[in-house]
């Protein structure tokens, strides 16, 4: 055998000898280490483009609601969908690139040791790479699976933080409205709605929320899609958006959820002076709050407007009929110093219905705002009933034409007993906390033989008819506090009356000191009451133009920071044993 074939056999041996003793076990460990490292420096290449971004596009958008029936156009909450989207989205770019990386590396080696004569003598350092990313595979894998930890870790923590902070919510505001018995209702004609939670509108774009509440939009704040953050419930600020009625989509009042709605019905017949009393109950409830040191404005422009044509009117000594059989709610919002511990929040709908819509069952069926409240206002007019006209002389009834009074066919009795009967289909029977009952025209009713003790109520109700309707109510309402009005009015009296009836903490109508609100004159006629908010409208504050809402980047860096924590105590705990095996090996 030639001499030269003898020593390439025997190198060959010896570089198979030393290769596979000492080279493979080193090569392997670094390929080993270098292909863990590349792996996990693709893994968190992609990783940090899916969670470094602030804004939300990128590799991993993050899409809004659309608005639907089913979604508001918010963010969800970021555990709830953009969680395991951006896992999956890391997931699937990051393994083809680690796996097209390591079909590169083996391509290159292959090609560079294997493909000459070299290859026989460089076998071992060649199967050392190939066998070192091969082994990778079981750091990169710890890798992933501490990156799913960490995803797991932080999901957990957030799932935990979010239902304590949702129930938490969801306790105070129940709370809350039950404490102040929080009625929720719509004050707009054909709707009449009682609410559980009304729409409230960006204050941004305008876009309406349906399900603004603690939910998996988010616990604290619900991020619309334009950016701007809106708060969840009444105790963080969500009466100070704009709200709208879930079922007509009208406007509702300032404040509604914060403070208590007060639907008060006035009841009567026709001409029975219903609009006239109650230019005179809001006029003189007015100045019983100013008396107080509160606040009180109407909700809408609207209603400004028709209380000053309804003043300049009664000055003049008559108010216009009101036609309107279904009428909008009259809004009245109040406020009393120390309201946040008292009941002295409120929002009046002063329903003023024609009084021929008292006249047939089905149009006071109609009035389904009947329904919701707990304070009733008759008002009765004594010239509508039969008794009354029958003992009216020829003379007063010429004096009483004179005067401009139309002697009803509608007896308040039968009104009165049409709107018992639609309240007995409630729940309660109907029961009525307070009811007023107020007897209008008594300036000119006392200037008649039949009238001269219309001041001793309810005795005088005996005597004309109504002593049913006492009765009724003595059964069936919880107080029952009476009336006689008539011009000019005791203003003192009303509003004492009303301030009552719609539950104000105000002492008998009075200041704390115990003066009287307002005296009865020309001055309180011109009372600056106007249109008010009485909230402070919600600052709106926006993550900025194309971002990602905050909580989205906080889940985020929180995620990458834990994932890289636990991916390097993993890949150190995984080196410490190789090179541990590795010093054993060759140590032996």
């Amino acid at each position: 055998m030639p001499l030269v074939a003898v020593f390439l056999i025997a190198l060959w041996v010896a570089c198979m000898y030393f290769g596979f003793l000492y080279g493979f076990p080193i090569v392997c460990a670094l390929t080993l280490v270098a292909a863990t490292l590349a792996g996990t420096g693709h893994y968190f290449l992609r990783a940090g483009r899916v969670l470094f971004p602030t804004t939300a596009s990128g590799a991993s958008p993050a899409v809004p609601g659309t608005g639907d029936e089913k979604r508001d156009p918010t963010y969800r909450q970021y555990l709830f969908s953009q969680g395991s989207l951006d896992w999956w989205q890391i997931l699937r770019s990051a393994v083809p690139a680690i796996a097209e990386a390591a079909r590169t590396a083996v391509s290159t080696v292959t090609r560079r040791l294997m493909t000459n004569v070299q290859g026989f003598f460089l076998f071992p350092v060649w199967l050392a790479v190939v066998a070192g990313l091969g082994l990778a595979v079981i750091p990169l894998a710890a890798v992933a699976l501490a990156f799913t930890s960490a995803y797991a870790l932080v999901v957990v923590a957030g799932m935990l933080v979010w239902v304590v902070c949702v129930l938490l919510l969801l306790g105070v505001e129940q709370v809350f409205m039950r404490a102040r018995r929080i009625l929720q209702t719509c004050p707009h004609p054909g709707c009449y709605a009682r609410i559980a939670l009304p729409e409230y509108a960006c204050p941004t774009c305008g876009e309406r929320h349906r399900r603004l509440t603690p939910n998996r939009d988010g616990a604290f704040r619900h991020v619309c899609r334009c950016g701007t953050r809106l708060p969840t419930a009444i105790v963080l600020g969500r009466f100070r958006l704009q709200a709208y009625c879930p079922v007509c989509e009208r406007a509702l009042p300032h404040r509604i959820g914060r403070a208590r709605i007060e639907p008060l019905p006035f009841v009567g017949g026709p001409d029975a002076g219903k609009t006239t009393f109650m230019v005179l109950a809001i006029n003189a409830l007015h100045g019983v709050v100013k008396d107080a040191r509160g606040r009180a404005g109407f909700v809408v422009q609207g209603d400004e407007m028709a209380f000053a044509r309804f003043r300049r009117e009664l000055r003049l000594g008559r108010v216009s009929k009101t036609t309107t059989a279904a009428p909008s709610a009259t809004m009245v919002d109040i406020t009393l110093p120390g309201s946040r511990t008292r009941s002295g929040n409120r929002i009046l709908y002063l329903f003023d219905p024609s009084g021929e819509g008292f006249t047939g069952a089905t149009q006071v069926e109609a009035m389904s705002y009947l329904a919701h409240g707990e304070a009733m206002l008759i008002v009765v007019d004594p010239f509508a009933l039969p008794l009354v006209q029958e003992s009216l002389s020829a003379a007063e009834r010429q004096s009483l034409e004179a005067a401009g009074v139309v002697l009803s066919a509608e007896d308040p009795s039968d009104t009165f007993q049409r709107v018992r009967n639609e309240l007995a289909a409630r729940a309660d029977g109907g029961r009525q906390k307070r009811v007023a009952v107020v007897v209008t025209k008594a300036d000119l009713l006392r200037g008649t033989d039949v009238g001269r003790d219309a001041d001793r109520l309810p005795a005088w109700f005996d005597g004309v008819g109504l002593g049913n309707m006492v009765r009724d109510l003595a059964r069936t309402a919880g107080e029952v506090r009476y009336l006689a009005s008539g011009l000019p009015a005791d203003e003192r009296a009303i509003g004492r009356l009303l301030a009552w009836l719609t539950g104000l903490p105000v002492t008998n109508g009075l200041s704390p000191n115990g003066s009287s609100p307002i005296e009865h004159g020309d001055e309180d006629m011109e009372s600056d009451l106007s249109m008010a908010d009485l909230r402070r409208p919600w600052a709106a504050r926006k993550g900025g133009e194309g971002k990602a809402p905050i909580s989205y980047r906080l889940f985020r860096w929180s995620i990458f920071g834990t994932s890289a924590l636990l991916s390097a105590a993993a890949l150190a705990l995984l080196t410490l044993r190789a090179f541990s095996l590795l010093k054993g090996y060759i140590g032996a």
